[in-house]
């Protein structure tokens, strides 16, 4: 049976990537309800989708009596990260990433199950010191009555010039024709569609120790980072670009490199321009500075092309 208009719930909802794919798709949905602790995600989850929720703890969330068709989590990733403390998601351990588990209490509480779960994480969960948890979570799924398929999906392949690779879990009730051989590769945009031009000298590289090891100087004691320039991709965004560039600096070809600039970031996670100009409203430049709030968001998100994807096939095989 095919449902006219799908009914969502986004748990751990950031900056509602998956509420971004459906609108690109034209899938008829309804967002039942949206779960973030972030005060500054919810702004500008409201400026993007002109809504009006406000932060809350997924810890004592309760949900809704309304059917669900669809429930999306993301859970926090720092503690599977293999740039974080790899502190783990073990159930009741008291790490964020172990808040996943929260995801199984409020499915186990509802009356109806969601027809498809959609859980997405860093690939370090199936690290050797962090896979139990990761299977943990199947069981439980399967415990409730889900099959699940999982796999690692890199952004390059849909499209976007970002090396960035993820695990996504697909989880149905009862059977699971998901397919992920069915996701169709995009090929690669050139990386210069989404950089701007004539970038303020704000995001120049300045840090010496950064420009020494650029320079093949001898390694500088005080950066012990991983120092990319991109050439036809950029590496993984993370939540601090300036402080630790992980997606990799741009080359300026005149001895100097800048940073990649917000917009570019927001770029690169598959937002346009018309999204980026809502964060804005919301988080103004300020003289001199740039935005750790929207490096964070941007970092901390899921790029919407992948999304599109999976739902395409997803509610093909799941409703």
């Amino acid at each position: 049976m095919k449902i006219e208009t799908l009914n969502v719930l986004e748990l751990f909802g950031g900056i509602g990537a998956i509420r971004k794919a459906l609108i690109r798709q034209k899938i008829p949905h309804k967002v039942i309800d949206y779960v973030e602790i972030d005060k500054n995600c919810v702004k500008s989850y409201n400026a993007l989708y002109n809504a009006n929720f406000k932060p809350k703890s997924i810890i004592d969330y309760n949900p809704p009596e309304k059917r669900i068709d669809l429930l999306m989590h993301g859970s926090p990733c720092q503690d599977f990260s293999r740039a974080g403390l790899k502190q783990g998601g073990k159930k009741g351990s008291g790490t964020r990433s172990s808040l996943l588990f929260e995801t199984i209490r409020i499915i186990e509480e509802m009356a109806m199950r969601p027809k498809i779960v959609i859980w997405e994480n860093v690939k370090g969960v199936l690290d050797k010191n962090l896979r139990a948890s990761f299977f943990h979570y199947l069981t439980e799924m399967e415990r409730l009555g889900y099959k699940n398929k999982y796999a690692i999906l890199n952004a390059m392949d849909f499209g976007i010039p970002q090396k960035r690779e993820r695990i996504f879990v697909v989880s149905m009730v009862g059977k699971n024709d998901f397919d992920f051989s069915k996701l169709k590769p995009v090929p690669t945009r050139d990386i210069s569609e989404f950089l701007e031009k004539n970038v303020s000298e704000l995001y120049e590289v300045r840090q010496e120790s950064m420009l020494c090891y650029l320079r093949g100087q001898p390694k500088n004691k005080n950066f012990k980072g991983k120092l990319n320039v991109i050439d036809k991709y950029a590496y993984t965004i993370t939540t601090k670009q300036v402080r630790i560039p992980n997606s990799g600096i741009v080359d300026l070809k005149n001895g100097k490199y800048r940073y990649l600039t917000e917009k570019e970031c927001f770029r690169l996670m598959g937002f346009d321009e018309e999204d980026f100009e809502k964060l804005r409203t919301v988080f103004p430049e300020r003289k001199g500075m740039t935005s750790s709030i929207l490096y964070k968001q941007a970092g901390n998100s899921i790029v919407v092309n992948v999304l599109e994807s999976i739902i395409g096939v997803a509610l093909n095989e799941g409703v």
